[in-house]
């Protein structure tokens, strides 16, 4: 059987589940079999990149329902990029999970893995979605599969949170995505992501606009302001589901829906010539500067992470408004920077979490002296959010820039600057306590590093963060495939 098939990226993390559910009364065979699972995803993804590379786009329909509706899967550049960072990004979350969860004695672990890995199932529909129906499909999968992940801990304020979560990433689906699906099937004929797109002839004027708003709001797990609140509320949830949530799977779907709707569904070009589409720049810059701006007044740290997410995701967005060739790569490149640089983050977080029980701002001061590994990790993340080389962080916001002065577009040029002073005023005072500041704490609650599995991982993802700023020629080649095939 040929392994590069879109189908297996499914079927190995769907049965991976199963295999899981099966093992759990033995966590070492369980942990084995997740980390198996996440390693023979890859293998399969890695499979299908080398075909891209070569100009090929694998596909597959499944189901036929009606003319141009059906449920297909098609590998093309921008889902590769997807389905490398998810895959890939699974394998390091699990070995973090593993020191995680049993560090903080966490219960309902075998739960846990299980649907971790039926995320990631979702996730690999996604990216590989051939048209507007399976990616639909597959997205609100993701937003049900990931609500027990978010309510893990089963008291009554993460219950809470969690139905905030599923809520509101549900209405925005059912109330506005899909109407946007059904209105570009009657308009169109089709929902197929075509180069170029498929709107072209058959819709103009304000309606390009307020479908654009349909999609783009309807894209909930974007965070684009207003529908941003589920984003903060899912904090409640154990680190390695922050992780997935804004690095691995959950936050990527959202500002791939975008993209590639952009790309597949409206087309860059055409977009172009429509003026009712221009809103989606300010949209996209205020919700850049105003979560940077409440992110420098939190305290808590995944709090002032997850405002970070939600501004560095509408980077993405905003880059992809920006309708020239070099934003558009900006934006795919971004998917990878902030996925690397934040996903380090977290793993930090989680591990001062896990060796201390440590979650505010203020309690940092000189615990850089006694997790040296984990707060080096951290100032990694932090100066790639920052955009300081040599980070993944700078190669992503160099695209965007460049793209801005093609486009001559003063509003990116400004909110770039504005939110990279912002990004250093909140990230910068952090690691700076880190490390020069005088350790005030009790000498009987002083402690080392977090366990191995979670040092391993941080130190990994970190590797990543800046190894990307030397090597990403893979990625700049797929997203380069993506932009000519707009010409």
């Amino acid at each position: 059987m040929n392994i590069a098939d879109p189908q297996l990226a499914l079927a190995i993390p769907a049965v991976g589940a199963v295999l899981i559910a099966l093992c759990g009364r033995w966590p070492d065979v369980r942990e084995t079999v997740t980390l198996a699972t996440a390693i023979a995803l890859l293998v399969v993804v890695a499979s299908l990149a080398q075909l891209v590379f070569a100009g090929e786009r694998p596909s597959v329909t499944l189901f036929s329902m009606l003319p141009g509706l059906s449920i297909a899967l098609t590998v093309e550049p921008l889902g590769m990029l997807f389905g490398l960072i998810a895959s890939g990004l699974w394998i390091v979350n699990s070995i973090y999970s593993i020191g995680y969860m049993r560090g903080n004695n966490e219960k309902n672990q075998t739960r846990f893995y299980v649907f971790f890995a039926i995320a990631l199932a979702c996730a690999m529909g996604i990216a590989f979605a051939g048209n507007l129906l399976t990616l639909l499909l597959f997205y609100e999968a993701l937003t049900i599969a990931t609500y027990p992940l978010v309510a893990h801990k089963g008291d009554p304020n993460t219950v809470r949170s969690a139905r905030v979560y599923i809520g509101i990433l549900l209405t925005t689906s059912i109330g506005l995505l899909i109407p946007a699906i059904v209105w570009t099937y009657i308009v169109a004929g089709t929902t197929d992501f075509v180069a170029g797109g498929i709107l072209e002839g058959n819709l103009q004027g304000p309606a390009v606009g307020l479908l654009l708003g349909l999609y783009v709001f309807g894209a909930g797990k974007a965070a684009v302001m207003p529908v941003h609140r589920w984003l903060p509320a899912a904090m409640v949830a154990p680190t390695p589901v922050s992780a997935l949530l804004h690095a691995v799977a959950v936050v990527k779907a959202g500002v791939f829906t975008i993209v590639k709707v952009i790309v597949y569904t409206f087309g860059v070009d055409f977009l172009f010539t429509q003026p009712s589409s221009s809103w989606l720049v300010y949209v996209a810059a205020f919700t850049i500067i105003a979560a940077s701006i409440v992110a420098l007044r939190q305290t808590n740290l995944k709090r002032l992470l997850a405002y970070s997410t939600i501004a560095q995701l509408s980077y993405v967005v905003m880059a992809t408004a920006i309708l020239k060739p070099l934003s558009e790569i900006g934006a795919a490149i971004h998917m990878v920077s902030h996925a690397f640089g934040k996903i380090t983050l977290f793993f930090a977080v989680g591990a001062i979490y896990t060796a201390s029980k440590k979650t505010e701002i203020t309690q940092l001061r000189g615990i850089g002296r006694r997790m040296p590994w984990t707060m080096t990790a951290f100032t990694i993340g932090a100066l790639s959010m920052i955009g300081v080389p040599p980070t993944a962080g700078f190669v992503s916001k160099w695209y965007i820039l460049a793209g801005s002065f093609q486009a001559d577009n003063y509003v990116a040029l400004f909110t770039i600057i504005a939110s990279t002073v912002l990004n250093a005023a909140y990230f910068l005072p952090i690691v700076f306590w880190a490390w020069f500041s005088e350790d005030t704490s009790e000498p009987d609650k002083q402690h080392g590093e977090a366990p191995v599995a979670i040092i391993i991982a941080l130190t990994i993802t970190a590797a990543l963060t800046i190894a990307f700023f030397f090597f990403n020629g893979p990625a700049l080649e797929l997203e380069s495939q993506l932009v000519g095939r707009q010409k």
